[in-house]
């Protein structure tokens, strides 16, 4: 993945805010100018990946906590720009601040939605974003809207989530949005299985082997079910398949090859080494289940990465480097902390500098209370050492409605210790 947003230096607030650092929504109301940094974050996506990095809360929280007014979001939706880019991504982070800020309770911010679904280029984003709050009372009238402009797929896509009180509420006036909902729950049935059929006949693995190498729809099967035999046929295929361009059985047998257990370690050592074209699988075994004999192995792919600045690449070493507790690691874990542009990443590595060195990991924990990932705030909840200031966060994110169910649950169970 790629930004064309040039990111500020990690150093700078504006570079922090950027990667949804804790560090920055700390000292964020001490420091002037930081609201415009935070208006700029969200005009311009900063995220490598936006499917999979989360900003929104994050910067919904830094509004609530400036107490910035919700107008600079709006303008940039309803920018000049809006009708001429057909990129729904310059709305998005927008849409998702929006949201969070009204589970925050600012209200207001329901209006420059509203609104956007009436007139927004992008309307069927807000329209759905609207739908996720669950209010029935923030969607009134949208309903004529939705049955209007919407086709029967983009209907079935709006109504394919778990029961909504939007939904539902739209549907009792709305026959298609209703069709819609019906199809949905006829397809969510759950179908018992008609008469026993014949009983299937066990294949060999030479069989199975064979049945992979045809490459046809049963190909997929027969590989899954090498991998869930471990047998060695598997280990045999994944030299034949990788090397070449990308398939859905090369797929298959990486799928295969993750589940495979410790019994893959010794040929992936020998491919890490090979550099034949399984390399990759041989890093994704080896930080699964490689031994401290591999150490050395993950750090220099640890430290290519970081010098690459190719922050997917790292995501394996670091939690192969994690699981096995190499201290050797940790400055590599401290820079990937500060330095990577892809905020999915720092989960893997708090869990990392937790486990490889408890006592530097307390102030990452401490700051990971504040950062925009999910997965941060619950292992911060899990490991930060109480204070006086980390209590008062643990009670936010606990009572905070807009939080994350997983990190509400961590916070109240370490505020009872």
């Amino acid at each position: 993945m790629s930004n064309e947003v040039v990111l500020e230096s990690a150093g700078t607030l504006h570079g922090q805010l950027q990667r949804g650092l804790g560090r920055a929504a700390r000292r964020a109301a001490d420091k002037p100018g930081a609201g415009e940094f935070v208006y700029d974050c969200i005009r311009r996506d900063p995220r490598w990946d936006p499917l999979c990095e989360e900003r929104g809360l994050y910067y919904a929280r830094l509004m609530v906590d400036l107490e910035l007014p919700v107008g600079p979001v709006a303008e940039h939706l309803f920018a000049p720009s809006d009708h001429a880019d057909g990129d729904g991504r310059r709305v998005q982070l927008a849409l998702e601040v929006l949201a969070d800020l009204v589970r925050l309770s600012r209200r207001e911010a329901a209006s420059a939605l509203y609104r956007y679904a009436e007139e927004g280029t992008h309307w069927f984003d807000a329209i759905d974003t609207l739908v996720g709050l669950g209010d029935p009372a923030l969607t009134h009238g949208l309903d004529e809207l939705v049955a209007a402009r919407c086709n029967e797929s983009a209907l079935d896509a709006l109504v394919a989530g778990p029961h909504n009180p939007v939904i539902e509420s739209w549907a009792a006036r709305q026959p298609r949005i209703a069709d819609a909902l019906a199809r949905r729950r006829e397809t969510g049935r759950v179908r018992r299985p008609g008469a026993a059929g014949e009983k299937k006949v066990r294949r060999t693995e030479a069989e199975l082997l064979e049945a992979a190498r045809r490459r046809d729809d049963g190909a997929v099967a027969a590989i899954f079910e090498l991998g869930r035999r471990r047998a060695p046929a598997l280990l045999d295929l994944a030299e034949e398949l990788l090397p070449q361009r990308p398939s859905r059985w090369g797929g298959a047998v990486c799928r295969a090859l993750r589940e495979y257990g410790p019994e893959a370690v010794p040929r992936a050592r020998a491919w890490a080494t090979a550099r034949g074209g399984c390399q990759d699988m041989a890093l994704d075994i080896l930080a699964r289940y490689g031994t401290r004999e591999d150490i050395p192995l993950l750090m220099g792919e640890l430290r290519d990465a970081l010098e690459r600045r190719d922050w997917g690449d790292a995501a394996g070493p670091i939690e192969g480097l994690g699981r096995l507790r190499a201290g050797e690691a940790v400055p590599l874990l401290k820079t990937a902390w500060t330095e990577s542009t892809y905020a999915f990443l720092r989960p893997r590595v708090l869990t990392a500098l937790t486990r490889t060195a408890p006592h530097t990991a307390e102030s990452y924990t401490v700051e990971g209370l504040w950062d925009c990932e999910e997965g941060v705030r619950q292992v911060a909840a899990e490991t930060a050492p109480l204070t006086r200031e980390t209590r008062i966060r643990l009670q936010r994110l606990h009572h905070d409605a807009a939080e994350e169910p997983s990190v509400r649950a961590a916070a109240a169970g370490r505020l009872m210790t």
